[in-house]
């Protein structure tokens, strides 16, 4: 069994419990998510089974999509509703108007500088920032370069406001709503978050955890190949053993492409095998599918 499923997945399922579930429901031993989503937040899931575990590294580096909602006038210790509060009063929020919380969300476009939540999967140590934060340990982690492609403002109706977010592998959104309160200077937390897309995968071709089974699985499993947004490279099939042996081969129609470009391989007429990467006129085998 080959392929991926794009789970809708449920607040209150960590991104692993999912995993289990579906290797439970389908008896599969290899089954893999493409990028943590916090337990309280929902949405796109792209989970990958069999030998599409290969390409799971490739999903998780697609741009990604959030709607998130921030709280104003306070700040939590996970950075989100779920946290502990941290001043017993809310600050004063009146002065914040749309024009000035723009221009804030505005500032934190391109590339960014961001610090995970200490409760987070991030590991310090060997061990999960969430674990040492629970025993009152406060990690210390390290900061990180994220890019934030676009923020667009969907409502803003003080105490609250609802944001779409677009941006790189590995960019808390908990910390952004936490980073812009900050600016605001009433602080802020993240109340509600729902992932929209990754790479391919929406909540539009989502489905939930009950319409996942062994009898369904042909109707909602996707081919490995689709999930990857890289141009098709259809080769001939004298090429085969190069393929499979991890060799290097020339290309044709090398100027079709770019240097260290990335491809999908196929074997004429329709055999996905392998990612690879255009350089000098051949072709580098990366990963191979089979």
């Amino acid at each position: 069994m080959n392929g991926i499923i794009n789970v809708l997945k449920p607040p209150g399922m960590t991104s692993q419990d999912v995993v289990s579930y579906v290797k439970r429901t389908l008896k599969e031993k290899k089954v893999g998510h493409t990028g943590t989503l916090d337990p309280g937040a929902c949405g796109v899931l792209p989970i990958c089974i069999g030998k599409a575990t290969k390409i799971v590294d490739y999903i998780m580096n697609d741009k990604k999509t959030y709607i998130c909602e921030l709280t104003f006038g306070n700040e939590t210790d996970t950075y989100d509703k779920y946290g502990k509060k941290l001043f017993n009063v809310d600050l004063n929020y009146e002065n914040i108007d749309y024009t000035f919380f723009k221009n804030v969300t505005n500032s934190f476009k391109g590339k960014i500088i961001q610090v995970p939540p200490i409760f987070s999967s991030v590991k310090v140590n060997g061990k999960r920032a969430y674990e040492l934060a629970r025993q009152g340990i406060i990690p210390d982690i390290n900061e990180r370069e994220v890019i934030i492609y676009d923020i667009n403002i969907l409502s803003f109706t003080p105490p609250t406001a609802m944001l779409k977010v677009t941006c790189s592998k590995g960019t808390y959104i908990r910390s952004l709503c936490t980073d812009i309160g900050r600016k605001l200077g009433c602080r802020a937390y993240m109340s509600f978050l729902i992932r929209t897309q990754t790479g391919k995968f929406t909540l539009e071709n989502s489905h939930i955890l009950d319409e996942i089974s062994l009898e369904n699985i042909k109707k909602i499993a996707i081919r490995t190949d689709y999930a990857l947004e890289m141009k098709n490279l259809y080769v001939d099939k004298k090429f085969y053993k190069n393929i499979i042996n991890g060799n290097k081969f020339p290309i044709s129609n090398f100027s079709e492409f770019k240097d260290n470009e990335k491809v999908k391989i196929y074997i004429e007429p329709d055999e996905f095998l392998a990612i690879g990467k255009i350089y000098n006129g051949n072709v580098l085998v990366e990963k191979l599918l089979v």
